[in-house]
């Protein structure tokens, strides 16, 4: 199917905009991805590419073109797939884009349980924010998305909405590990906070429900990584907050508390599909598996 290959080249060329980063991508030479665009425009009668000093930008008639190579790309997935079904081969690739939070422990988990049964599929993950989640969708860079509050699209299909509360974490020695039950945010306010960057879906629970509260937390300590932040916990009277999905525990060492403010908002982890694609038969299985792990797991606090 080399002519598939040769219309990969000009989707490629469409994603990077530009001949030399997509020849590296495709790691073939930069002229023979030249010539098969040519090639491709001459036979179409119409220029795809704007050639542009700073790099290469899709025509009216390219976005179209474009268009029918991912969707064709994504009905041969489709065919692949139901093919090896019909052998009883099982193979395939998933690709997934998820939220940070999922990628310590749940995701992990779901791979290698799905992988006992179907031995022969491999994962492709990227972690990712709901924009980034959209894009790749929209991109067919991924079958499925599982990502914090994902808005309502018109293209996009919800497969799944799971509610998640927000958690606050802290070491075994801190104060206030020791008290029984859960927390208000006004037990937290006379400690030093380690916070997720503002973007994250965690940090913007919290800050909705302090746009409205009289209580002030002190963040000494604000990262995009959650294993970086959790591992200021060691270190400090720190507390932080995560996702309860997303938290990883040491039994012996971090404590988990649930926050008992009344009216305190709550996450939507989202597990969605683009809705104009079908989607291969082992990403359609993995997202029936996914539904599964999330309805089964349990939530444990201290």
């Amino acid at each position: 199917m080399n002519h598939l290959r040769f219309l990969r080249y000009v989707d490629e060329v469409a994603r990077c905009g530009s001949i030399r980063q997509a020849a590296e991508r495709l790691h073939v030479a930069a002229s023979a991805v030249n010539r098969r665009v040519q090639d491709l425009e001459e036979e179409l009668g119409t220029p795809l590419f704007e050639r542009l000093p700073r790099g290469m930008r899709l025509t009216a008639a390219g976005e179209l073109f474009v268009r029918y190579i991912r969707d064709r790309s994504s009905e041969l997935e489709q065919v692949r797939s139901q093919i090896e079904e019909l052998q009883g081969m099982r193979r395939g690739m998933v690709r997934i884009v998820v939220s940070q939070a999922l990628a310590p422990a749940f995701l992990p988990k779901a791979l290698a349980a799905f992988r006992k049964a179907h031995p022969l599929v491999a994962f492709q993950v990227h972690i990712g924010d709901h924009l980034q989640a959209l894009e790749r969708l929209r991109g067919f860079e991924a079958d499925l998305a599982l990502v914090f509050n994902l808005a309502p699209e018109a293209d996009v299909e919800f497969i799944a909405e799971h509610e998640q509360r927000l958690v606050c974490l802290m070491h075994k020695s801190h104060p206030l590990a020791a008290r029984p039950g859960g927390l208000r945010l006004r037990d937290c306010a006379d400690y030093p906070v380690v916070l997720p960057n503002e973007g994250i879906g965690a940090r913007q629970l919290l800050d909705r429900f302090l746009l409205r509260s009289s209580v002030k937390l002190r963040p000494t300590v604000e990262s995009n990584s959650f294993e970086f932040l959790r591992g200021c916990l060691y270190h400090e009277q720190a507390l932080s907050f995560q996702i309860a999905i997303g938290v990883v525990t040491d039994r012996e060492q971090i404590v988990v508390k649930e926050i008992e403010d009344r009216g305190f908002p709550r996450g939507r982890l989202v597990l969605a599909r683009l809705r104009a694609r079908q989607l291969p038969v082992v990403a359609h299985a993995f997202a029936e598996h996914l539904l599964t792990a999330l309805a089964a797991r349990p939530v444990r606090t201290a």
